[in-house]
């Protein structure tokens, strides 16, 4: 899929994502942003499996429900952390998905899943409250 070049404001909202997730060192090395994408695709969202989504990132590729004017800070900082995620372990980020309650009824495994942990845990403590202390280790 060939894509018009990122616009300012998308531009912005990556390194914003970025410079909130960085002081956190999850990972050995930065995360390359010069790859990541951020689209607005309201349609996945239609279908089944990404009703419960508001943000999805597939690589490099951040999507979301909303317009990203529309979005809160987090989510973008959310979904930046899978793209560094899988920049550093994506064959067990990918398989960390595999598993029967990630795909069916039961959803505990999505939500227990390391990489959505750390995800989740990253924006907490980068939550503008939460910036005054130093970055505590996330187990993963």
């Amino acid at each position: 899929m060939i894509l018009p070049p990122r616009g300012e404001a998308e531009t912005a909202a990556i390194e914003r994502a970025w410079r909130r997730i960085e002081p956190l060192a999850l990972y050995p090395r930065p995360l390359d942003t010069s790859r990541v994408r951020i689209l607005h695709v309201p349609w996945l969202f239609r279908l089944p499996w990404f009703r419960r989504f508001d943000g999805y990132t597939i690589w490099s590729t951040i999507l979301l429900r909303e317009p990203l004017d529309q979005v809160d800070e987090s989510l973008p900082a959310h979904e930046a952390v899978h793209v560094w995620q899988g920049q550093h372990e994506w064959v067990r980020l990918w398989l960390s998905y595999v598993k029967p309650s990630t795909f069916w009824g039961d959803r505990s495994g999505y939500y227990e899943n390391p990489y959505e942990v750390e995800a989740r845990a990253a924006v907490d403590r980068t939550q503008a409250g939460a910036r005054n202390g130093p970055p505590h280790p996330v187990d993963s």
